[in-house]
């Protein structure tokens, strides 16, 4: 009986589970630019790394954005957003077990040497309402 229960159990919360891992994913970093660096050349530095993050297995459908704030209130010391999104968190997960050592994790490192630092990420899981 004990088993019968555990193993219902364990389907109704797979099932109510599911829902979750099909929403997107997105990564956000808030990154701080060196004065010296031009918005041009944070674009140029964000098309290379998304073009080469793209060839990271799992990242094949990742789309990538730069927010740049017009209009602020205290967010604090950053000058971009810089957000990954990717269709499924089963994506995000094989992006980053595949990332270390990448060409795209290479361009990370040549990039913060070049005036952009990104201190701070989060994960966001993201619902459409219709």
């Amino acid at each position: 009986m004990h088993r019968i229960l555990g193993l219902v159990l364990v389907s109704v919360l797979l099932l109510a589970a599911a829902p979750a891992f099909a929403a997107k994913a997105s990564q956000m970093w808030k990154c701080e630019i060196d004065g010296e660096v031009s918005e041009e050349e944070v674009i140029a530095m964000g098309e290379a790394w998304a073009e080469a993050a793209k060839k990271v297995k799992g990242g094949e459908n990742l789309k990538f954005y730069l927010r740049w704030p017009v209009a602020v209130n205290a967010i604090g010391e950053f000058d971009v957003f810089i957000e990954a999104v990717f269709p499924t968190f089963e994506e995000w997960g094989k992006f980053w077990d595949n990332y270390s050592g990448s060409a795209a994790a290479k361009l990370e490192d040549k990039h913060a040497d070049q005036g952009v630092f990104c201190p701070a990420s989060a994960v966001w899981e993201i619902e459409a309402l219709e």
